[in-house]
């Protein structure tokens, strides 16, 4: 029986769609730490709302980098980059709304993102690995 459960997690760990996975959430942990360090930082100083879009613009722009080089492998098309920026900007709606009801809620919002984080970060996933193995993003692309 753990000869079967130790061969079936081999093959788990083997499998492309396994390793991209664990790629995805490198970047998304990299992405995640950077939105919330500059979120942290400039919610001492300027409104809440501000400080979270300013830290999504910019991890926006190392996780497009990083989600094509790294996670997907794969050439960054003007398509693909439009693809990327529309399903961030249903996760940055998902983002905001979630946060300002945590808000409301009574979270604080230092802990606030944490739990915006642990739900979107699975949508997210579904979205940007639609973009990037999609065949109609894959069109004209050398």
């Amino acid at each position: 029986m753990t000869t079967v459960l130790a061969s079936k997690i081999k093959q788990l760990y083997i499998s492309p769609k396994f390793r991209e996975f664990v790629r995805f959430a490198i970047v998304g942990l990299i992405a995640t730490a950077i939105h919330y360090g500059i979120y942290y930082l400039l919610n001492l100083f300027i409104n809440v709302n501000v400080a979270y879009t300013i830290g999504y613009v910019v991890s926006w722009l190392v996780n497009l980098y990083l989600t094509a080089h790294f996670t997907f492998k794969s050439l960054l098309s003007f398509k693909k980059g439009v693809g990327f920026a529309f399903s961030h900007l249903i996760n940055y709606l998902l983002h905001l709304v979630l946060l300002n009801f945590f808000l409301f809620i009574g979270i604080s919002e230092e802990v606030a993102p944490l739990f915006v984080f642990a739900l979107v970060i699975p949508i997210n996933f579904l979205l940007v690995r639609f973009v990037f193995k999609s065949k109609q993003f894959q069109h004209n692309e050398k």
